[in-house]
């Protein structure tokens, strides 16, 4: 049997588990027709908060909805209209090149959250949960309905919380999400000091066993043992098997710290993952070495290698 490897994405911006829009590149870059990117996503997410973008559901491609969406916006604010998200676009947005990676909210957080309740911050909620794996829905709304009941007693019994269905504050504790003031911080999970605790747990394994269907310290596949460490060290609850974290999270042309990275090997598809470290190096545990570090130019991953994706 070939090697194998596990993966995961983070990311959240791995991105783990940030009920908003992460920022953290967004404005760096110059956004127009026929792309696809990350960025593109969060484009289209604040121009749906100003009312531009139409579509009910968001994606990382620009196509002419965002185009249509960026020329309306433009002309509104008297830019030139040439669909072309850039600098003095990005100024009337509000976007500042370098946006931190944190945004505001003004109640998510502040409120408990209960059966029957109709509000924003619910859906926020439900973000935040199937970022993590346990709200199932392929839609949000703002309606706290039974399937939000039964994400948040999975959550609360996966964390030792008291499972009444009810978010309040240790709830939210749990999820990551913290008061400051009369705001709530919502910190995005591909930020470096997460990043850097997912890898150090991850290194806390080195050199532990490889075992079929192994997901403990005293033995992991490839996805059991990036399950365990996105558990431990973001609360992050992924899929079982690498095909099916890689249907998650958001593709990234260049990988960072957290992010996942796959590779395709004894069949079709997404057969193996690891965890990307930095310098082009990944982590993950293989059928020969176990709990290893190697490279994404050595001769047997570099052609197998399909690309990164942040959770």
């Amino acid at each position: 049997m070939k090697k194998l490897v596990t993966s995961v994405v983070m990311a959240g911006t791995l991105l783990v588990s940030s009920p908003l829009v992460s920022s953290a590149a967004l404005g760096d870059k110059t956004l127009k027709s026929g792309m696809t990117h990350s960025d593109v996503k969060q484009l289209q997410e604040v121009l749906k908060k100003k009312g531009y973008f139409k579509n009910s559901k968001t994606t990382t491609y620009f196509g002419s909805v965002t185009k249509n969406a960026v020329v309306n916006f433009q002309k509104k604010h008297r830019l030139s209209a040439d669909g072309i998200a850039g600098k003095n676009t990005y100024k009337a947005l509000g976007i500042s090149k370098g946006s931190s990676s944190a945004v505001r909210s003004t109640t998510f957080g502040n409120r408990t959250l209960k059966s029957g309740m109709t509000s924003s911050d619910v859906k926020k909620l439900q973000e935040t949960l199937k970022k993590k794996g346990y709200f199932k829905s392929s839609k949000t709304t703002n309606y706290f309905g039974s399937i939000t009941k039964r994400a948040v007693i999975n959550f609360q019994k996966k964390h030792g919380l008291t499972p009444d269905g009810i978010v309040g504050k240790n709830t939210f504790r749990a999820l990551g999400v913290s008061k400051s003031g009369s705001n709530s911080v919502v910190k995005a999970a591909s930020t470096s000091s997460k990043s850097a605790s997912l890898v150090a747990t991850a290194k806390k394994y080195m050199n532990v066993p490889y075992v079929w269907g192994g997901s403990t310290p005293k033995g992991f596949d490839c996805s059991g043992f990036i399950n365990y460490v996105f558990d431990k060290s973001a609360n992050v609850n992924l899929p079982r098997t690498v095909a099916d974290i890689y249907k998650k999270g958001v593709r990234v042309s260049t990988p960072q710290v957290g992010d996942l990275v796959f590779f395709e090997t004894y069949k079709p598809g997404a057969s193996h993952a690891g965890i990307y470290i930095g310098n082009r190096q990944f982590i993950h545990s293989s059928s020969s070495n176990g709990v290893s570090i190697s490279s994404l130019n050595n001769s047997y991953w570099s052609p197998r290698y399909l690309g990164a994706k942040r959770i």
